[in-house]
């Protein structure tokens, strides 16, 4: 497959995450709002919907600063766009490119929130350890971050982080000869 194709797949497949994102968040307004916690494993998980929804970012810090996300969360998606594009289409590079499309989806998917309401809708909550309430997007960019840290420390070798400066160098350079 040409790249260009792997590239519309991997923007295909983050819409669809943030879809599944924002219906989540649409039901859990519908269902969840002005309503008891819905225990899901008792004294361990609950759906519980976050009156004034996060202003914040990870667990409420910076409350108040929207253009700042906004800003921020733009950055991201567009830079993980642009290494999308740089990638090497290898089986090896593979999950480093789910990884990143589950970042930029979670970081789009809080972004329409902000956008739209001003603050991010979270709705899933660990009672077990008093866990701030969080959301799917908080989920898809949780996960994936640390599971991109893993890849980095364990799995790729420095050929492999070689590899992927070159095709970020190469196709840096030949854009600026064009």
């Amino acid at each position: 497959m040409k790249k260009e194709q792997i590239f519309i797949i991997d923007i295909i497949s983050a819409l669809l995450l943030v879809i599944l994102d924002q219906l989540s968040k649409i039901w859990a307004v519908a269902k969840l709002k002005d309503s008891d916690p819905r225990v899901i494993i008792d004294g361990v998980l609950q759906l519980y919907y976050l009156p004034n929804g996060n202003t914040g970012a990870a667990f409420g810090i910076l409350s108040g600063h929207r253009l700042l996300f906004l800003f921020i969360a733009l950055t991201v998606v567009t830079v993980i766009a642009f290494a999308l594009v740089r990638i090497p289409v290898t089986s090896r590079f593979r999950l480093l490119r789910i990884l990143l499309i589950f970042v930029a989806a979670g970081g789009a998917g809080n972004m329409i929130d902000r956008f739209r309401l001003g603050y991010v809708i979270d709705f899933i909550y660990f009672y077990l350890i008093n866990f701030p309430i969080f959301n799917v997007a908080d989920c898809y960019v949780t996960v994936a971050t640390i599971s991109i840290a893993l890849l980095l420390l364990f799995k790729y070798k420095d050929d492999d982080i070689h590899e992927l400066e070159q095709a970020f160098m190469r196709k840096s350079e030949a854009g600026k000869d064009e």
